[in-house]
C-alpha cells in the first residue's frame, strides 16, 4: 500500500496541500485531476521522494518497489536504448553491475566466489536472466524497434527518447506506479496498448493525463486535487464527471421529490456499472460501483468555461470545396492529391500519420501558407475562424486582455464596450482583476482560452481546430469538446484527444502521402474498420 499522511506544503503564501491524508490500494488505478496549477504533478513528485514537504510523511509498505515516468529526455544520453529501459530496476541495475564487476577481476579470491553466487542467486529471482528479453519485447511493444535497442540515447528522435523512458517505468513489474502525462508523443496503436497493458495491471498506477479517453479505459477510481485537498472517487473520469454534474443539478433542482431523486442516483450508478470495456479494470470497477452509496456523490467545485459559437447565419449548400491539392516539406510529401467538398452537417476529424500534414492543409485553406499544387475555395456564406497550433504571431503586442480582445471585433459589431467584451473573456473564466493581465504573463492555457474568446468572438458557422486541447485542463477541455458538439455549423478539426475526435466527428478525412481517404463514420468506426485499415497500409507504404 502507499499512503500519503498530513501532507502540507506552501510555496510562500501560495498552499498546495493542507493536511492531505489518502491511501492508495493494490489492484487499482488511480487517475489524479485537477486543474492547471493544482498541483498533480507535484503531489507525484511527492509520493517519490522528489519534492520534500513542509510537514508529514509518505509512507510505503516495506519491500516494494515505486518506478517513476521520468520526464528528463537527456538524463540517460550516454546509454544505450537497451540499458536505459534495464536500469528501470534499480537493485536489478545495481546488482547487474556489481556482477560485471566481480567477473571481470584478474585476481577472482574465494569471496568474491561466494559473493558472485549470492548475486547470481538474489539476480535470478528478481529475472534477470530473461531481462534482456523482457526489455526488448517492452521496446517493441511500444514501438521501438530491435534496429535502436543498442542505440544511444542522445541520438534518438525526441519522440522515440519518451517511449523508451516510458518502457523504463513498466519494466520490471513495479509494485507501486507513477506516470504523469504518459500518452505524451505516442500514436493511437501505441496508446492502446498502453491501455490494455495498465487494464490488466496489478498493482498500484497513479496517472496524471489530460486524454480522458485514456482515463475513461483505465483507471478505477480518480483522486480529485482540489482546494489544498485530495479526494478519491470511486469509477473512471467520466463517471466522476457525469456523476458530479448529475448531484449539481439534484441539488439545485429543489422541486424534485427525494426519491425521484434518488431513483435517479441508483440508475445512474448500474448504468455505468454494466458499461464496461477492459478486462480486469472493468471487473474491479463494476465491482466498486455496485458497492457505491449515494452519499459518495458529491457535486465537483470546479468552474467550468462557457464554450458556446452561435452562427450568425446558416451555411449555405458550397461550404469548402478542394481540388488536388498537394504539399511538399524539404523533399517529404506531406499529402498528395486531396480532393473533397464539405456538406451541411459535416464536422470531420481530420488525421495523418505524420502529424505535420493536417497543420500545413489548415495553414493553406486558413491562406496562412501556399500548396504546392491544387486549390481550394470557401462558399461565400461561411464564416470561419481558425484556432492553429502555434499561437505566437496572435500575441507579438503586449495589451491587456480587453484590448487584445478588441482587436478580433467583426465588422457586424457595431457596439463593442467593455461590458459586452467583459463577457466573452467572462465565458473563459476571466474575471475581475484577470482581464486586467498583460498579455506577455499568459500561461499556454490562458492564452488558449484567449484565442477561443476570440473565436466566439466572430460568431462563426465553420470552425476550424488544430489540437484544440493543447495547455487545457481537463474542464476546458471537456467544456470544448461540448461546445463542438453542440454547434450547428461545420467543424474541422485534429485532436490528439481521442474523446473529443470520436464525440464530435460524423466524418474522418485523412491525409496521406498517397491521396486522402475520406469516410462517413465515427472515428472509432474509422480505426476499427479492416478495409480502411488495409487501405491505410496502402497508402503509407
Amino acid at each position: 500500500m502507499l499512503s500519503a499522511r498530513n501532507i502540507t506544503l506552501a510555496y510562500g503564501k501560495r498552499v498546495l496541500f493542507d493536511e492531505v491524508n489518502i491511501n492508495f490500494i493494490k489492484g487499482n488505478c488511480y487517475g489524479v485531476i485537477g486543474a492547471n496549477g493544482a498541483g498533480k504533478s507535484t503531489f507525484l513528485k511527492i509520493l517519490s521522494g522528489e519534492i520534500e514537504p513542509n510537514k508529514g510523511f509518505v509512507d510505503i509498505t516495506p519491500g516494494e518497489r515505486m518506478a517513476v515516468l521520468n520526464q528528463n529526455q537527456f538524463q540517460f544520453d550516454e546509454k544505450t536504448v537497451l540499458s536505459t529501459v534495464l536500469m528501470g530496476h534499480k537493485k536489478m541495475w545495481e546488482i547487474t553491475q556489481e556482477r560485471e564487476k566481480i567477473y571481470a577481476k584478474e585476481d577472482f579470491s574465494e569471496e568474491d566466489g561466494i559473493r558472485a553466487g549470492e548475486l547470481e542467486a538474489e539476480f535470478g529471482e528478481m529475472g534477470g536472466y530473461t531481462a534482456e528479453s523482457d526489455a526488448a519485447t517492452l521496446l517493441s511493444d511500444l514501438g521501438v524497434t530491435e534496429q535502436y535497442h543498442q542505440t544511444l540515447m542522445k541520438d534518438m528522435p525526441s519522440n522515440m527518447k519518451v517511449r523508451v523512458l516510458l518502457a523504463q517505468a513498466l519494466f520490471g513489474n513495479p509494485d507501486i506506479l507513477l506516470l504523469d502525462e504518459p500518452t505524451n508523443g505516442l500514436d493511437i496503436e501505441t496508446i492502446g496498448w498502453l491501455e490494455n497493458f495498465l487494464a490488466d495491471y496489478e498493482n498500484i498506477v497513479l496517472v496524471v493525463s489530460h486524454d480522458r479517453h485514456f482515463l475513461d479505459a483505465v483507471c478505477t477510481h480518480v483522486a480529485d486535487v482540489d482546494r489544498q485537498k485530495i479526494k478519491v472517487f470511486t469509477g473512471n473520469y467520466t463517471f466522476w464527471y457525469e456523476s458530479s454534474q448529475l448531484m449539481a443539478r439534484q441539488l439545485s433542482d429543489k422541486n424534485k421529490k427525494v426519491e425521484d431523486k434518488r431513483q435517479a442516483l441508483l440508475d445512474f450508478i448500474a448504468r455505468f456499472s454494466a458499461n464496461a470495456s477492459k478486462s480486469r479494470q472493468a471487473t474491479a470497477r463494476k465491482k466498486a460501483l455496485e458497492k457505491l452509496t449515494i452519499e459518495e456523490i458529491e457535486p465537483s467545485n470546479r468552474k467550468y468555461p462557457g464554450i458556446i459559437f452561435q452562427p450568425l447565419r446558416e451555411v449555405g449548400n458550397q461550404i469548402l470545396a478542394v481540388d488536388a491539392l498537394s504539399k511538399s516539406v524539404d523533399g517529404r510529401v506531406l499529402f498528395d492529391k486531396v480532393s473533397f467538398s464539405l456538406s451541411k452537417g459535416d464536422k470531420v476529424a481530420f488525421v495523418s500519420k505524420d502529424p505535420l500534414a493536417v497543420t500545413s492543409f489548415f495553414e493553406i485553406i486558413n491562406g496562412e501558407i501556399q500548396a504546392d499544387k491544387g486549390k481550394f475555395e470557401w462558399g461565400t456564406t461561411i464564416t470561419k475562424t481558425y484556432l492553429p497550433i502555434e499561437n505566437a504571431d496572435y500575441f507579438k503586442k503586449d495589451l491587456g486582455l480587453l484590448d487584445w480582445l478588441r482587436q478580433f471585433v467583426p465588422v457586424h459589431v457595431t457596439d463593442a464596450d467593455e461590458p459586452f467584451l467583459r463577457g466573452f473573456l467572462g465565458k473563459m473564466l476571466f474575471s475581475g482583476d484577470d482581464i486586467m493581465k498583460k498579455t506577455k504573463v499568459l500561461s499556454g492555457g490562458e492564452k488558449v482560452r484567449c484565442m477561443v474568446s476570440r473565436m466566439m468572438l466572430q460568431n462563426p458557422n465553420c470552425i476550424v481546430l488544430d489540437q484544440p486541447t493543447n495547455h487545457l485542463d481537463l474542464e476546458s477541455i471537456q467544456s470544448f469538446n461540448e461546445g463542438c458538439i453542440n454547434f450547428p455549423g461545420v467543424v474541422m478539426l485534429t485532436s490528439h484527444d481521442h474523446t473529443f475526435m470520436q464525440t464530435v466527428a460524423n466524418r474522418v478525412i485523412e491525409l496521406t502521402p498517397k491521396g486522402s481517404i475520406d469516410r462517413l463514420m465515427t472515428f472509432d468506426e474509422y480505426l476499427e474498420d479492416k478495409r480502411v485499415q488495409e487501405l491505410r497500409m496502402e497508402m503509407y507504404s
